[in-house]
């Protein structure tokens, strides 16, 4: 079965699930056949790098989509409810499609995501899916860079994949989940966040390649050192199937096609880049320099050399902000607020365009530089930003 029962399953989330089976039974008079978790992630560094077939950095934490499923044969199509709040209503979203008739494109909505994943499953393996009935809660925030669709789409995935016995591994799922995203919902993304929400452990960073799957764990003791990681969902929502995600991967393949090679991931971080102009050099100078600070990150991980990975993360988001252009006004101002708050490093994370920022700080340090990113963006009357404290936490699984 590919997913293993509460595998480091909080009291909060057992909570959250034994709500869950209650609401689903009201809402559908039966109980779920199960309900399944997936994780948000953070990327602590390797940013759009994914696609270009480089090494990533990732770690799930401990912010989970849950989903409550029963195969429903007898109904004509299968139903969603989502515990989000329908902007139009103010009353639960809800959504229903056919699984057996559909295409690219035919929903739209926070509901993309399972469809896509419903649509993938039977292509990938010649399966029928059956209509379902669904209950979905979430505490990933949405547009805040951490995953939040990729989570919902690994949990229905998983659940999907056990419930009609398809028998996928989970680097198989993460691949039916990529192309969910690619081919059904058209958003152009590769494939480490729901990597890391299928693959990842506790306590560990996974150090993956996006060409192979291949992973190898790297400890990540930042209690034992002393530290955190901080992030600040700056609430400036992002979306990967906007042009700024496709514009920036077309000009990594460009960049590839002029130097002769399959995907930037071949070149050595050291590659002569001269022969490229403009916009395409400086994203191409990105995603090799990047490269190198994955390099450098995970082996400042290993001799717990925590300000130099801090070095790491800032230059990350130097070369985000300037040579691949994904920052914006509220990404720099958190970073440069947890800098100046003594943070050891800080960096935004994920796509870019908004979505959330991450800083190391030391344990002593967390509520000065929580309370100066707030002030910073009191100062400029922008909204409150989401500030909290994650952990490594380990990957999706069954629950119930």
């Amino acid at each position: 079965m590919s997913g293993r029962h509460g595998e480091g399953i909080s009291p909060e989330e057992n909570r959250r699930v034994q709500e869950l089976t209650r609401e689903f039974d009201a809402a559908f008079g039966a109980e779920p056949e199960g309900v399944w978790r997936a994780p948000g992630r953070v990327n602590l560094i390797g940013e759009h790098l994914d696609y270009n077939n480089g090494l990533v950095l990732p770690f799930a934490i401990d912010r989970s989509a849950l989903v409550a499923i029963r195969l429903a044969p007898g109904r004509e199509e299968a139903a969603l409810i989502s515990t989000w709040s329908d902007p139009s209503t103010g009353e639960r979203a809800r959504a229903a499609f056919r699984p057996g008739a559909l295409e690219p494109g035919d929903v739209r909505g926070w509901a993309a995501g399972p469809a896509g994943v419903a649509w993938a499953l039977a292509e990938s393996t010649g399966t029928e899916i059956p209509p379902f009935e669904l209950l979905l809660d979430s505490t990933v925030p949405v547009g805040s860079g951490l995953s939040s669709s990729h989570a919902v789409e690994v949990a229905v995935a998983l659940a999907l994949n056990d419930l009609i016995g398809a028998g996928l591994s989970r680097r198989d799922l993460a691949r039916v989940t990529q192309r969910a995203e690619n081919d059904f919902v058209g958003a152009p993304t590769g494939i480490m966040d729901q990597s890391a929400s299928l693959l990842s452990t506790a306590g560990h960073a996974i150090l993956l390649d996006c060409r192979s799957l291949e992973a190898e764990y790297i400890p990540l003791e930042l209690v034992d050192a002393g530290l955190r990681l901080l992030v600040v969902d700056t609430r400036v929502a992002h979306s990967n199937d906007d042009g700024g995600y496709a514009a920036r991967r077309a000009a990594c393949e460009r960049g590839a096609e002029q130097l002769g090679v399959g995907s930037l991931g071949e070149l050595p971080v050291d590659a002569d880049i001269s022969a490229l102009s403009g916009e395409t050099r400086r994203r191409v100078r990105h995603v090799l320099s990047e490269r190198a600070r994955v390099d450098q990150a995970v082996g400042n991980l290993r001799e717990h050399r925590w300000a130099a990975l801090g070095e790491n993360l800032t230059a990350s988001h130097v070369s985000l902000r300037d040579d691949y252009e994904v920052s914006c006004p509220e990404l720099d101002t958190a970073v440069e607020s947890l800098l100046g708050a003594g943070a050891l490093g800080a960096r935004m994370t994920g796509a870019g365009f908004g979505g959330s920022a991450i800083g190391l700080v030391r344990e002593a340090d967390v509520g000065t530089a929580s309370s100066a990113v707030v002030d910073a963006f009191g100062e400029r009357s922008w909204g409150r930003p989401r500030v909290f404290e994650v952990l490594p936490g380990p990957g999706a699984s069954r629950c119930l």
